[in-house]
C-alpha cells in the first residue's frame, strides 16, 4: 500500500500536483501545556463548548453546597459542641428533598445535552461524501461521488516513527515545521468550509476511532460496520485541523494522526479537478500549509 502511495504520488506530480497548492494557517492542534478545548469550528463544537461550561457551573455549585454541608456537620456536630448526640433514624423531609433535587438536576441537565448528542448523531443529507478507512496503522480515504482515493500515513513513519533530520526535512517540504511531527500526515482530508461533510467511517481489521476535536466529532472505526457523522466548518475558518486515532488499536495507536484541512469551495473544486486529472490517486501535500509560529 505504502509503495503504490509513492509511485501514485510521482504521476500527480508529473499532471502538475503543486498547481492548486496554498498557504493555511494551523488552527486545530494540541499545544504543550494548555487545558481546555481546541478551538470551535462547527455548530457543534460550539453547542458542546457551551454544554460543558454549563455542566462546570453546575458542578461548581453542587461541589460548594456539599462542602458547605460537611462544614456545618463538623462545625456543629462535632461532640465538643454537640455532647448529647440525636436519637432519631429517620428525616423524611431531607430524604424527600435528597431524592427530588438530583432528579431535578438530572432533567436539566438532560434538556441541555440530549440536543446536542441528537444533533451528532442525525445526519443531513451530505454536501460532501467521504469513506474513512481505519487500517493498523494509517487512514485510507474515498471520495466515492468524484472517485478519489488514497492513503495518509504519518510523516515520519518511514523513519521509525522518530524525528530524525529526514524527517524535518519531510515536514518541512510538507509545510510544517518539528512542532506538527506525530500530528501531520503526507495526505490529508480536503473539505470545503460552509458544507455539510459526511463521513463513512469503519475499521479493516480492529477497531479504530476518527476523531477531530476541533470539529466535535469522534466516531469508532468497527471491522464490518459502516458508521457515520457529520460536520460544517464555518466559512471563515479555513486551516488546517488535526486528529488521532482514539480507539486503542495495537503497537502504533500512537502513531495514527489525522489531518484534514479546510479550504474555500473554489479551492476545493479546483482540487477535486486535479486530483481527477491526475489519475485518481492524491499526491501526498497538495494542498499546503502556513508555516507554524
Amino acid at each position: 500500500m505504502r509503495l503504490r502511495t509513492f509511485f501514485t504520488a510521482l504521476t500527480t506530480l508529473a499532471a502538475g500536483g503543486a498547481a492548486i497548492a496554498q498557504d493555511l494557517p494551523i488552527i486545530g492542534q494540541p499545544i504543550q501545556g494548555k487545558i481546555g478545548f481546541q478551538p470551535g469550528v462547527t455548530e457543534v463544537m460550539q453547542d458542546i463548548r457551551w454544554l460543558d461550561n454549563m455542566l462546570l457551573i453546575v458542578i461548581t455549585a453542587i461541589t460548594l453546597f456539599v462542602v458547605a454541608l460537611l462544614a456545618i456537620c463538623i462545625l456543629r456536630f462535632n461532640s465538643k459542641a454537640n455532647p448529647e448526640p440525636a436519637t432519631f433514624t429517620h428525616h423524611t423531609p431531607v430524604e424527600v428533598a435528597w431524592t427530588i433535587v438530583p432528579i431535578i438536576i438530572l432533567v436539566f441537565i438532560g434538556a441541555f445535552s440530549l440536543p446536542v448528542l441528537f444533533k451528532q448523531q442525525e445526519i443531513p443529507e451530505a454536501e460532501v461524501f467521504i469513506k474513512a478507512t481505519g487500517y493498523q496503522w494509517y487512514w485510507g480515504y474515498e471520495y466515492p461521488d468524484h472517485e478519489i482515493e488514497f492513503e495518509s500515513y504519518m510523516i515520519g513513519v518511514d523513519s521509525g516513527n522518530q524525528l530524525t533530520p529526514e524527517t524535518s526535512q519531510e515536514l518541512a517540504d510538507a509545510g510544517y515545521t518539528d512542532q506538527q511531527f506525530l500530528l501531520a500526515t503526507d495526505t490529508s482530508v480536503v473539505i470545503p468550509t460552509g458544507k455539510i461533510v459526511v463521513v463513512q467511517v469503519t475499521g479493516a481489521d480492529v477497531i479504530h476511532a476518527w476523531t477531530i476535536p476541533a470539529f466535535g466529532v469522534k466516531q469508532d472505526a468497527v471491522p464490518g460496520r459502516l458508521a457515520e457523522m457529520w460536520f460544517e466548518v464555518d466559512e471563515g475558518q479555513e486551516g488546517i485541523y488535526f486528529g488521532q486515532c482514539s480507539e486503542l488499536c495495537g503497537l502504533s495507536h500512537a502513531y495514527m494522526p489525522i489531518t484534514v484541512k479546510a479550504v474555500t469551495q473554489d479551492e476545493y473544486d479546483a482540487w477535486v479537478a486535479e486530483s481527477q486529472v491526475a489519475g485518481r490517486y492524491v499526491e501526498p501535500g497538495a494542498v499546503r500549509v502556513a508555516a507554524s509560529e
